[in-house]
Formats: structure tokens, sequence, C-alpha cells
């Protein structure tokens, strides 16, 4: 595929445009140039679960444990940690010289609050502060936790690489009300936020904060290990469109494009100074969330008619072509080839479709014709495509389809309301997981059936609540596959979610940039030539 000579030159007239107030420092300052998945539309990781949030965050904050590329917890901001009173009391010290962005010092009661904040919204976290009787701040290193019980996942949990990551933050910022959001952005990550020179829908700039102490030890593996940035300075641009961010990289005009579409694979493998890459073997994980507090998918029957519609190849084929190297179906709840995947229940999207059974059955639930919004991302290719299948699905089965096209940002301010459609709230969204989210119960925040505490789309399902805190309390490998079998079964009852898909996506970078760790986008370790 080739761009317009018109596209190619209204981009180098636009990147000159930004460009020029820093020409004279250009030679002196190693500049990464990336072009995101997304305009990052939110600032706060704790407000959202959005993963151009989640690599933001990662830019700026540091977690207690990271998680390496085998998907262990190791301590990261942490010198260690002691487990005591028959693993009911864990003491974790923070390691020397650890300093946020504003010059102080980090300490265990800026963890503790940022703990809490956290806890309020993550699953995980949710779960660990559920089984926490006590936290607290015994000095300015040391966190307490007292449990009710045994609790072996808390470095997994304050880890976890997935969203929503337990981003440390001062006192003061991480004492915000969990449901508003946080916009100053002070960390004690590798980077700082530049926000003097960020521009809404277009670019977001970080520089290394000199700083910052990696640790002194190890071996840097995705977030776990010594983070050394050998950066100046990180540069999101977000661009208009799929043809142009190829056009872009070819050119070198940009040094790394997150996530190409697809289609142009092919055009950038042919590329000599371009390299594409599957960095994350879990890949992404499609699924149809439905809004359970609202008409009409507050409605148990219509959500279980819905699954019997859903192709899972056509919202596949939508985002990665004809080609099975690019997706996996038939997919269930946890990604295919992982310890807990299983084939429970899942005729319910193997079988053939019949669309007129299916009509049968929304008419059969006491559907009445309300309103469905169906909220679509227009600037995020996969998440329109699969928005654009499931437009179409759901206006075959006879549901008064309103789709409504935004960008991300606002897609999920809408994710946030609660209120009716008419009031601007929202019926359905097409989204996916990073696998690594979707691993087990103890991280998938679609599994969670705890009603308004859930993630966006709040569903109520006191069996799956009942069986992941089964799972959580065994450790017998067996017992655990068992329970997850036994979990996707609900979950075709209850419906919380339906899963589209493995997505299997590729990044692509010049080759002057080496040394990039497997996993997201993570901007330390990495090199430029």
């Amino acid at each position: 595929m080739t761009v317009p000579l018109s596209r190619r030159t209204l981009f180098g007239a636009a990147a000159a445009t930004l460009a020029a107030p820093r020409l004279a420092r250009a030679d002196a300052v190693r500049t990464l140039r990336f072009i995101p998945q997304s305009d990052l539309g939110v600032l706060d990781p704790i407000w959202t679960a959005a993963y151009v949030t989640r690599n933001h965050a990662m830019m700026l904050f540091d977690t207690l444990y990271g998680i390496d590329a085998q998907y262990r917890p190791t301590p990261q901001m942490l010198a260690g940690h002691v487990v005591e009173s028959d693993d009911l009391v864990w003491r974790l010290t923070l390691r020397d010289g650890l300093r946020f962005h504003d010059g102080t010092p980090v300490l265990a009661r800026d963890c503790v609050a940022s703990i809490r904040r956290w806890g309020a919204r993550d699953s995980f976290g949710q779960t660990l502060l559920a089984v926490t009787d006590e936290l607290a701040a015994a000095d300015d290193r040391t966190i307490t936790f007292r449990l009710k019980r045994p609790f072996p996942l808390l470095p997994a949990a304050l880890g976890k690489a997935g969203s929503n990551v337990c981003a440390i933050m001062p006192e003061r910022l991480a004492t915000t009300d969990p449901f508003k959001q946080v916009t100053e952005m002070v960390g004690s990550g590798p980077f700082r936020f530049k926000a003097d020179e960020r521009i809404p829908g277009a670019r977001v700039v970080y520089e290394r904060f000199d700083g910052y102490v990696p640790r002194p030890e190890g071996t840097a593996s995705f977030t776990a290990g010594p983070k050394r940035v050998f950066v100046d300075r990180v540069e999101w641009t977000v661009l208009p469109d799929a043809a142009t961010a190829s056009a872009a990289l070819q050119a070198g005009e940009v040094d790394w494009w997150e996530s190409p579409t697809f289609d142009l694979l092919p055009v950038l493998r042919k590329s000599r100074d371009v390299v594409v890459a599957q960095p994350d073997p879990l890949g992404y994980m499609g699924i149809l969330r439905f809004n359970h507090l609202q008409p009409p998918f507050d409605n148990p029957a219509l959500r279980r008619a819905v699954v019997g519609a859903v192709s899972q190849m056509d919202y596949m084929t939508a985002v990665g072509g004809d080609d099975p190297a690019n997706w996996t179906v038939p997919a269930g709840v946890f990604p295919p080839d992982t310890p807990l995947a299983t084939d429970a229940g899942l005729e319910v999207l193997t079988s053939p479709r019949d669309i007129p059974a299916v009509k049968r059955a929304v008419t059969a639930s006491g559907y009445k014709g309300e309103r469905v919004v169906v909220l679509v991302p227009s600037d995020f290719p996969t998440l329109k495509a699969l928005g654009d299948v499931g437009v179409d699905m759901l206006s075959r089965i006879g549901l008064n389809v309103d789709a409504q096209y935004a960008d991300w940002g606002t897609v999920l301010q809408r994710l946030a309301k609660m209120d009716p459609v008419e009031q601007g709230g929202w019926s359905v969204l097409h989204t996916y997981w990073s696998g690594l989210d979707q691993i087990d119960p103890a991280v998938h925040v679609s599994l969670r059936g705890n009603g308004r505490a859930a993630s966006r789309g709040w569903p109520t399902s006191p069996k799956l609540e009942s069986l992941r805190d089964a799972w959580l309390t065994t450790t017998d490998p067996g017992m655990q596959r068992s329970i997850a079998a036994d979990m996707q079964r609900q979950v075709w009852i209850d419906v919380p979610y339906i899963p589209l898909g493995q997505i299997k996506p590729a990044t692509a970078h010049r080759k002057r940039v080496t040394d990039m760790l497997h996993g997201y986008a993570l901007f330390w370790n990495l090199h430029l030539a």
C-alpha cells in the first residue's frame, strides 16, 4: 500500500512545524519518537484501565514489585520483605534513594495511600484489601500488612503489570478520591511528564528523570530489574491515520509505531530499515462488554441471546484479515495455550450461527425495543473494527442500535457513566484486554461479578465471585483448572461479557532502536543507534 504524495507532504509539513522550536538542540538530545496506539485522553492510571494510560504510567510511576518475563513478581521499589506470624504479617522495606519528581523522598506513608487508592478500583487490589486487617506505615521505610488469612499472592497483586498498575504517588495526590482523576503527574519512575509540552490529541512528551536510582542488581526483564534509561526524551505523536503512521515510520520521521494495523504489516516488513515483531505471546483478548446496570442488558436472557449471534471469526478477520497468524479462534475466557484455557461450554460460540433463532430468543427475552448505545472509538483502528462488526451483528438480530463514534479519550470518559442512555450512558463496548490481564481469575477483571465495584459494565454474579474466591484459596493446580472450567461455564449463564477471540498484534520500529524489552511499550533499557 502506498501513501499519496499529498499526505506525505502534509505530514512532513506538520512534523517540521512541531520540530522547529527544538532543532537547535536536536543533535544534543537523544529523542525517541513514538506513535502510541491512541491519544492519551486520561492521565490517571487508577481512574482508567486503558492501556495507553498504563504505558504512560509505567514511565512516570514505579511499583513496589516488578514482573519478569516469566510473570514472577520480584522486589522493585523494595529492598525486600519478610513474612511473619504464620504468614499473616508482611513487612515491606523500601530501598534507598527513592525520590519523587518534585524532589521529595518516597516514604512508606506515600505507598500506603497509593495502595489504598489503587485497591479501591483494581480487582486484584480489592481482593488484597478485603483480606487485610491493617495496612500501615510502621516508619518511613516500612509498610506493614496484617492479614485476616494467608495471601501468598500479595507481591503479584502489588506488582501486577497489567491494568490497573499499583502506581506509587505522593500521599498528597494518592489521597484523592479514587473516582476522581488526578491530573498532576508526580511519580518516582524513570521519566518525568512534561505537562507544558502536552498538546491534547497530538503530542505528549517525557524527559529522563535524572534523580531516578535503578535497582543496583539483576537484569531488566519486562517490568522487573534495573530500569536504566539511555534516551533523554520520548515524544508521543498521534497521527491522523494508519497510512500516515506507516509512511512516517518508513521515512524515518518516527522511530517506533506501537500498534500497526494488520493490513500494513506486509508493507512494513519490506522496508529494509524497519523491524516488525510480536512483542507479547499472550496477545490481546477481544471482548464484547455489556452495561449490566441499565436496560436492555440488565436482562440476562437478552445477554444469553446475543451469545448465539457472535461469530469470533467475523470479529477476528475484521481486525487481522485472513491470516490466522494474526489471531486465534475459538477462544474462551482464558487465553489459548495458557494453563487455565479450557473448552468447557465453548460450543455456545463454536456451533453454527442461526440468526433467525437468535431473533426469536431476543423476542422471548422480553426485549421491548430499547435503544442500544454502542460506543465505537473512531481513532483506534482495532477497536473500531470490532465495533463495526458488533454494530452490524446487533442490528441484524433486531436490536435498536444507536452507534456512537467518538475519539478514544471521549469514549473513556463516557464509560464511567452509570446513567441511562438518555442521560449520556452506554449499552455496549467492544474492546480488548491483554492476555496478561486475563491469564487467571486473580487479574481477570471481566470475570468479576461484584456489581458497582466491578470494572466498567458492573455485572453482578454471586456464583462467579464464589468460584473466584475458591480459586484464590487453593494452590492445587488441578483444582485451579477445574474451578477455571466452572467459571467459564458460568460465564455462558450470567454473560458478564462475550469473548471475541485472541488478537496477536505486532509492533514496528526502526532498526536504530535496539535492546527493546518484550511485553508492552516500555522505554527503559532500549538504545538509539
